[in-house]
């Protein structure tokens, strides 16, 4: 296959998601897939490749030079987001009795097939006990041993580590790669600190959507009938959401037959708790993705949103209350006054449960053990408009009527 046909194969699913991506390359040959798959991020070639056919797959992999179909299917036995799907091989692990010469004599004929960036020092258990830079190596005499200018006890990721996980813990680390050990120690691959961020980054762009519903291998060249597959389940949670504010609204609807007036300023009370409570949210999965919500510090951060929403309510609150004032006062309103009242109170108080339900939502969400981004906009919406409305429509009926 040329490289011009690979790139262009390539190009073609890049943008697709992997079910799409993979129907696409279902008629082409093994070997036109594999130099297709790649050209991608490794994630990504991964994640097409496993949903063809165990026989064909198995084709696939062996259709690839240089033994990068079976480092495709090695990745695949680790979870998705894991640090196991980013996964390469290293160089042959030395003993930390083999000396400089010797290890200069065993890379020359490894580094015309795979770049290499650190020697991997090991047990005779293949335990991980030190990395060698080519520094050390150029400065150290030819007899010298591994062991004697190896950095010891390295940093190390395991292979079914979450990308989230491994981001925080190499954000102070700084290394082109990064050995991956697994649970005792034994060294078994390693992973690209490039390929580590490109992963995490397109792990980032997929948080946005999956606040409202929208699944993270969606994208915008997603064929329709898959993205109603996809995005549909979670509208129809939305609606059964929406029927409980209804009921709300429902409940109080003779408030609003009394004071029409009412009914215009719902929205205007409901979209600002919202839109509060968002940015709660978005602060929230925030310091959840930075590792900055430690245990203990969750009252904390209720606290402290409780008391911002409040504040935010109460500023906001005045400026609405200003132009119910002046709309009831236009119309000869009698009850301008205390309907102004009713809408700066309801507003604070309600931008205060607003606060609270965008730090809570993502906190109950990972603690029942679901990902904190999952569809939390639609439940926070719910939220802030139940109590909104209901106390906004419940203070008018209880003081007005």
């Amino acid at each position: 296959m040329t490289a011009a046909r690979s790139n262009q194969l390539s190009e073609r699913i890049r943008n697709l998601d992997a079910i799409g991506a993979t129907r696409k390359l279902e008629t082409a040959a093994d070997a036109d897939i594999a130099a297709a798959l790649a050209e991608l991020r490794p994630g990504q070639a991964v994640d097409i490749l496993q949903h063809f056919t165990p026989v064909r797959r198995d084709a696939i992999a062996a259709a690839t030079p240089g033994g990068e179909g079976e480092l495709w299917l090695a990745r695949m036995r680790y979870p998705a987001s894991t640090v196991g799907r980013l996964m390469e091989w290293t160089a042959q692990p030395l003993s930390p009795a083999t000396t400089v010469q010797e290890a200069i004599d065993s890379l020359r004929d490894t580094v015309k097939t795979r770049l290499v960036t650190y020697l991997y020092v090991v047990d005779g258990t293949a335990r991980l006990i030190g990395v060698v830079t080519f520094r050390e190596m150029l400065y150290a005499t030819r007899t010298q041993t591994l062991g004697e200018i190896m950095v010891r006890n390295p940093f190390s990721l395991g292979p079914d580590t979450q990308l989230v996980e491994a981001m925080r813990e190499v954000v102070t680390r700084h290394y082109p790669v990064y050995p991956v050990c697994d649970a005792d120690g034994r060294l078994v691959g390693q992973v690209r600190g490039q390929v580590l961020f490109e992963e995490q980054a397109f792990e980032i762009s997929a948080q946005a959507g999956e606040m409202v519903g929208v699944e993270r291998e969606e994208r915008t060249t997603t064929p329709w009938q898959r993205a109603i597959k996809l995005r549909h389940p979670w509208l129809q949670v939305n609606l059964l959401t929406a029927f409980v504010a209804a009921a709300v609204v429902g409940y109080f609807q003779n408030a609003i037959n009394a004071i029409v007036l009412l009914a215009v300023f719902l929205p205007v009370v409901s979209s600002q708790c919202s839109n509060a409570g968002c940015q709660t949210l978005a602060v929230t999965l925030r310091g959840m993705t930075l590792n900055e919500l430690r245990p203990g510090r969750a009252g904390k951060l209720l606290a402290k949103e409780a008391w911002v929403g409040f504040l935010n309510g109460l500023l906001v609150g005045v400026v609405a209350a200003i132009g119910m004032y002046v709309i009831a006062s236009l119309q000869h309103n009698a009850q301008a006054l205390p309907l102004a009242l009713i809408t700066l109170v309801a507003t604070a108080l309600s931008s205060v449960a607003s606060g609270v339900a965008g730090a809570g939502v993502p906190m109950l969400l990972k603690r029942s053990g679901a990902d904190p981004a999952m569809a939390s906009s639609i439940f926070l919406t719910t939220a802030t408009d139940v109590v909104s409305m209901g106390l906004f429509l419940g203070m008018a009926q209880w003081m007005l009527l």
